[in-house]
């Protein structure tokens, strides 16, 4: 059995590799690939017997190498993507592990891979159903924040949510500061902010903080159940609650 893992989270990964060793009960042969480059590469060099693979990677979404590289193995798709993928998904080839996932749900997972070549009904994933999944991702996101419109002096300056690595409450109003430490006032609470962001990307660990995981640096352990957070342009680390920090533990390794 040979596996190829596509996770750009550490601690996602780490998991989904214990659980394959306990489902197979012996440590697994499998490559490891954090982005769609270094995915294109051992695809084209190696040949697997199946593919676990997020959707989001370092890069970009997975569905992009399934396009341009053909596939001649099942994929099961490891994802926090909800509702409209996960309708989508009910195609002949793909299973879908939706996170956080439990040892049974990936050993469902597993025996429906296996199950493909004992019944002989596998069939490779086309571009087009990677077209329709894309579109089906584009119909789930559509409903996040992508850009704030920040009103100058001299006119008005556009924030990319993407760039912002904290957003934290300032008085009546709230203060974005992106990956280069730039600041940005925005006129809403911290609440409402919060409820136009993306929640696979953005987390509340406080009453006045929120934080984008990708530009979380490092987190260390601080005192009474706290995490202190560096994060992309920001000098002072940021810092959980300790009501928060338990969720915040599981939804990094989401």
């Amino acid at each position: 059995m040979y596996i190829l893992i596509l996770e750009d989270e550490i601690p996602a990964y780490e998991k989904l590799l214990a659980n394959l060793n306990v489902y197979f009960n012996e440590e697994i042969t499998h490559d490891w690939a954090r982005s769609n480059e270094k995915a294109k590469t051992l695809l084209t060099e190696n040949k697997y017997d199946v593919i676990l693979s997020d959707i989001q990677l370092l890069d970009g979404i997975s569905f992009d190498v399934f396009n341009s590289v053909t596939i001649n193995c099942p994929i099961i798709f490891c994802s926090a993507h909800d509702e409209y993928l996960f309708q989508a998904f009910r195609t002949n080839g793909i299973a879908y592990i939706l996170k956080p996932y439990t040892q049974d749900d990936v050993k469902q997972a597993l025996q429906k891979f296996q199950s493909f070549f004992k019944t002989e009904s596998y069939q490779p994933i086309h571009n087009q159903t990677i077209d329709l999944l894309k579109s089906a991702l584009k119909q789930e996101e559509i409903h996040y924040k992508k850009r704030f419109v920040i009103k100058k002096s001299k006119g008005i300056q556009l924030l990319n949510v993407s760039d912002i690595s904290l957003i934290e409450a300032s008085g009546d109003f709230c203060m974005a500061i992106d990956h280069s430490g730039k600041k940005y006032p925005i006129s809403h609470n911290l609440s409402t902010i919060f409820e136009m962001l993306n929640p696979l990307k953005f987390y509340r660990i406080n009453r006045s903080q929120i934080v984008h995981i990708e530009y979380i640096e490092n987190i260390e352990s601080h005192f009474k159940n706290r995490l202190l957070i560096q994060l992309s342009g920001i000098k002072e680390k940021a810092m959980t609650s300790s009501s928060t920090t338990s969720d915040f533990r599981k939804w990094l390794e989401q």
